[in-house]
Formats: C-alpha cells, sequence, structure tokens
C-alpha cells in the first residue's frame, strides 16, 4: 500500500486531472474528454507500475509545484519536454523516480511540444464521475472538483502496484516514445466528402494551415485557404468523434478533440487518425499543419504499430521487476502481466518461505 498527499503549491498554467477518458456516454451529450496525449499517459502509467488508464495530470505549456506532505511512491514526466526537479535537483523525464514525504516536484515551462503527464503509483485519487476520473471543465464536473487545479488544491493517490519501488530507474527509450515531430502531416480518411467540391478536397489535401490561436482541448480551429462546399455546410446535426475536420460556411476546417461536442451540424471533410491526433495536441497555436489522405486499412496499421509501444515498455518493465531484484526485497507477494503468443495474461504470485 502506498497512500499519498499532495498538497499544490503552484498549479501551473493549466493542469488538470485526466485518465483516458469517459467512453459511453456520448448518446446522453457527455463528452469523452480524457488525456489529449493518450500515448504519453499510457507510457507514464507503465513506468510507474499503473494500469494504463489510471488518472494522471495533464500540463498545458506550465508546470505545476506539488509538495509531498506524507506517504512515498514513485512518479514519471512524459509527453512534452519539460524540465523536472526534486528539491531543487534536475531529473530526466520519461524515467521513474521516487519521492518521500517533504520532497518537492516542481516541473517548468515546455521546451519542445505542448502537454506533459504526471503519472505518480497509484495514480490521483479523485472521485469516478461516470466511470472515469478525468476533469471536464466546460461542464464544470470529473477530476479535481471539475477544474483546472488550484494553489493550496490538496490531491491524493490511489493505491500503487506492490511493485513500485522496483520501477525506480525505469526508463522509456527515445525508440519507444511516440513520435511528436510537428512536420508529419495529419494523414485523415475520408469523411462526407460528397458535401465538397472537387477543388475544396484538392485545397484540404494540398494547403497549408496554421493553428489558431482560438483553439483549446475541444477543438483546433485551422487558418488558411477557404475550403468550398458543394452547395451548403450544413447538414443534419449528427455524431462527431475524435479527430473529425469539420468545415463550417466560412471553409476554415476545425478538428474535433478531447472535449468535442458529442453532434455537429457542420460538413466533415475528414477525420484525423487517432495516432495523428495525438501529434497535433502537442502542437502549439501558430504552428503549421499540412493533411494527407490515407485509407482505413493504413490508419488501422498506424495504430497497431503504436500499440506496439505499449507491449515494448510492458516488457522493459516486466524485465525490471525481475524475480532476482524482488528476491532482494521485502515484498511478498505480486502481479505478473505475461504475453504469450500475442495474448495477455495476469500471474498474481506469493513468497511462501
Amino acid at each position: 500500500m502506498c497512500l499519498t498527499e499532495f498538497e499544490v503549491l503552484k498549479p501551473g498554467m493549466f493542469t488538470t486531472v485526466q485518465d483516458l477518458g469517459r467512453h459511453g456516454y456520448q448518446m446522453w451529450g457527455i463528452p469523452v474528454a480524457g488525456a489529449m496525449d493518450g500515448a504519453a499517459l499510457r507510457l507514464g502509467n507503465i513506468l510507474v507500475g499503473n494500469e494504463e488508464n489510471t488518472a494522471g495530470l495533464e500540463i498545458t505549456m506550465t508546470g505545476p509545484v506539488l509538495k509531498v506532505l506524507r506517504g512515498e511512491g514513485c512518479f514519471a514526466v512524459t509527453g512534452a519536454k519539460i524540465g523536472v526537479t526534486k528539491n531543487g535537483f534536475p531529473l530526466p523525464y520519461w524515467t521513474t523516480h521516487r519521492f518521500v514525504t517533504g520532497d518537492v516536484l516542481a516541473l517548468g515551462m515546455v521546451s519542445s511540444g505542448f502537454r506533459a503527464y504526471l503519472c505518480v503509483g497509484g495514480g490521483f485519487d479523485v472521485p469516478l464521475v461516470m466511470g472515469s476520473r478525468s476533469t471536464y471543465t466546460r461542464g464544470g464536473f470529473g477530476g479535481y472538483q471539475g477544474r483546472a487545479l488550484r494553489a493550496s488544491d490538496l490531491l491524493l493517490t490511489g493505491t500503487a502496484d506492490v511493485l513500485w519501488a522496483e520501477c525506480e530507474g525505469l526508463e522509456c527509450p527515445p525508440v519507444l516514445r511516440p513520435n511528436r515531430d510537428p512536420g508529419i502531416p495529419l494523414r485523415a480518411i475520408t469523411a462526407q466528402e460528397d458535401a465538397f467540391a472537387e477543388e475544396g478536397l484538392v485545397t484540404f489535401y494540398s494547403s497549408e494551415y496554421v493553428i489558431s490561436n482560438v483553439s483549446d482541448r475541444m477543438g483546433y480551429r485551422m487558418e488558411g485557404p477557404t475550403i468550398a462546399h458543394r452547395e451548403t455546410a450544413d447538414i443534419i446535426s449528427d455524431v462527431t468523434c475524435l479527430g473529425s475536420v469539420q468545415v463550417p460556411g466560412h471553409g476554415q476546417p476545425i478538428v474535433m478533440l478531447a472535449d468535442r461536442q458529442t453532434t455537429g451540424g457542420y460538413a466533415k471533410i475528414a477525420t484525423v487518425c487517432a495516432v495523428d491526433v495525438e501529434n497535433l495536441a502537442q502542437r502549439l497555436p501558430g504552428q503549421k499543419v499540412h493533411f494527407a489522405r490515407v485509407s482505413v486499412s493504413e490508419a488501422v496499421e498506424l495504430l497497431r504499430k503504436e500499440e506496439t509501444l505499449f507491449s515494448a515498455m510492458k516488457k522493459l518493465r516486466a524485465a525490471k521487476r525481475s524475480i532476482s531484484s524482488v528476491s532482494s526485497s521485502s515484498v511478498s507477494r505480486g502481479t505478473w502481466n505475461v504475453t504469450v503468443n500475442g495474448e495477455n495474461h495476469q500471474i498474481e504470485w506469493e513468497r511462501l518461505g
């Protein structure tokens, strides 16, 4: 058991509690929310021994300063490149570190990317709302009181994995970190292309767009050449999904993101692939964007390749928490995750003597 309490000394620019989202409620108009860069959150959780959907902190641009009021545990920072210190001493990110009572963890300003993730052993224990701990600030629910963190807030962690201490020093190698190169085109599959003139489709896939300052977790607005509709931008309102590219009457595309509304009445020219939605989430307003058309099978293959990163990272964690390292500790029981012929198995073990 490892329960820890943090005090927020400084909240950072916009820091919220996020897991992988609130699924299954869109039929009632409840947005999914969740981490904008889900891959970074998943890898952070693997580093500290958590389930991949465990709640962490999503940090936008400038990070928080947290003091450990009681307890001990481990933490890792992933996603955007950001300065990390413990008691004033710099630490590498994408690596698992240990903290104890009295430590002060400080995250600075990002120098590459836009959003970083702080994961702790056991995750941040905020109330479950409709099965998720994600913050939806527009609705004012989920996460920590439905809002971004403020100074003096108190954060508790859940119960950490019994082998959390064995994760200390575990690093996610650069080859397993998602490629967030801002030069990569946003690959997209076909949506409601019949609603657009042929020259509109050519414009969309051949032009350069700039991310507008009017962008947030709900959607990124783009500024660039106008996309021509066949007749009108309006359609009978239907579902929007992660990565949907709406084009309102002004002809400027909008990419729907984590906090998107569940339905929309504008024609959708494309849907950005999930892995590139995460890439887009790491880009800042003012950066340039290109779109590239891919097939559904190509989009699935991109997602499959990304999944291999998580499997490989789990194997590294398993190797780090090997029997030899466990034998020297006081741990008496635990759980192993083993993959055999592509199937995942969970094995519980207990020391008998």
